[in-house]
């Protein structure tokens, strides 16, 4: 079992299991009802999602000291509750198939890339 880092909108895979969104708004001018099957996600969880002003900071970053001064910022907000959802997915990853997505392109520049190293860094079984 698994944990797949996935683009929201993207089609997905076999074996993918519930897709979650990480996201801090719900895809827009798309009806609720049809948020799974237009593969952006089944579950909505913005706790795992920078907050609005981090996401400005992100959108922002033209060079990487600019990127990581954003990625320890999100580090840095994945405390608490969120820390404790990331230990459950990591431990969740052990027994079920499930995937954790963002809109972005580019996961190199996307918080979900630092969500994989998050869950990576709790013992997460990633594909």
């Amino acid at each position: 079992m698994s944990i797949r880092i996935v683009r929201l909108g993207s089609p997905r895979v076999k074996n993918e299991g519930v897709r979650i969104g990480t996201v801090r708004r719900p895809p827009r001018g798309v009806p609720k009802s049809e948020f799974a099957t237009r593969d952006y996600y089944d579950v909505w969880l913005p706790v795992l999602a920078p907050s609005l002003p981090l996401m400005a900071q992100a959108k922002a970053a033209t060079d990487d000291a600019e990127w990581n001064a954003f990625a320890r910022r999100f580090r840095a907000e994945m405390g608490g509750d969120a820390s404790k959802v990331l230990d459950l997915l990591a431990v969740l990853s052990a027994s079920t198939d499930f995937s954790v997505g963002c809109y972005c392109e580019d996961e190199h520049r996307c918080h979900r890339g630092i969500l994989r190293e998050l869950l990576a860094e709790r013992g997460a079984d990633i594909v």
